[in-house]
């Protein structure tokens, strides 16, 4: 008997408790080959269609694609072991970042303030599973608290934009910490978790907002590096791209605001920006 096959029935003797499957004495060729339905119907040795419930999986995410007149994104990487951006939790000089340090075609999408609160971007993120990050304003979102925490249950990160929306570089250290350590008791009591993460309104900060948010336990200001409009990116780069580990920043807004477009449909436009460079999207709090 050819060692090969000998080896293989002896495998299924050892385990045939069931741990193993797929075991017949069959050349390599043999095991590729379809199985042969027998003459009662059923197949003669077990399937063999993992691929199944992915497949299935895939066309409903197609599905909730086309629904919003959108073409697939390419599924994110698996999130780094080792996140590449090293944050201070020692209240020291935290860092200021604008992307983060990657070779893979991937952009991460942040929404501020909360003035918008449009039903149909809830189901949309909700078909779509795009993750992103929210830096909420306490006077924006105090009219509907409710409406950010069906975001955040979708997986989404809630993070600090400050009480109020001022200029911080207008403001003294100690109206900054304010400003940026209310807000840090307001999201924490609102939603469960103290934010790690600040954006200063306009991207307006100095080294009294550094200083403020790293003693409100804050671990980084994140900025960015594209701004979404209405249809079009505006880019800070010459070269009008995106760039791996990008981060873009788009605004709670609806028609009064966008001219008529909707929350959704303007995210939609910024989406189409993202595919068609051939980026994917993944969630900030992974990388940082």
């Amino acid at each position: 008997m050819d060692r090969r096959i000998r080896g293989t029935a002896l495998a299924c003797v050892l385990f045939a408790t069931g741990l193993v499957t797929g075991c017949t004495a069959e050349s390599p060729a043999e095991s590729r080959r379809p199985a042969t339905p027998s003459r009662s119907g059923a197949p003669t040795q077990p399937p063999r269609d993992a691929g199944a419930p992915q497949a299935g999986a895939q066309a409903g995410v197609e599905a909730a694609y086309r629904k919003w007149g959108l073409e697939p994104l390419a599924a994110p990487p698996a999130a780094p072991a080792a996140k590449p951006v090293v944050l201070s939790t020692g209240g020291g000089r935290i860092p200021v970042i604008s992307e983060i340090p990657t070779q893979e075609k991937i952009v991460f999408l942040t929404f501020d303030d909360g003035a918008e609160k449009d039903p149909e971007f809830v189901t949309m993120m909700r078909e779509l599973k795009i993750p992103f990050t929210m830096f909420l304003t306490n006077s924006a979102i105090s009219s509907d608290y409710g409406y950010f925490k069906k975001l955040e249950a979708l997986g989404d990160g809630v993070q600090n934009h400050t009480l109020t929306h001022p200029n911080l570089r207008t403001l003294g250290a100690a109206a900054q910490k304010q400003e940026i350590c209310g807000q840090q008791t307001e999201l924490k009591d609102r939603y469960g978790t103290t934010p790690r993460l600040f954006r200063p309104p306009y991207g307006n900060w100095n080294e009294d907002t550094r200083a403020a948010a790293a003693s409100c336990g804050v671990e980084a200001i994140v900025l960015w590096r594209e701004s979404m409009q209405i249809k079009n990116m505006q880019y800070q780069r010459g070269d009008k791209k995106l760039h791996p580990g990008d981060i873009i920043l788009v605004h709670f807004r609806g028609p009064s605001e966008l001219k008529g477009t909707t929350m959704t449909e303007m995210t939609a436009n910024l989406l189409r920006h993202v595919q068609e460079q051939g980026f994917t999207i993944a969630r900030l709090e992974d990388y940082l």
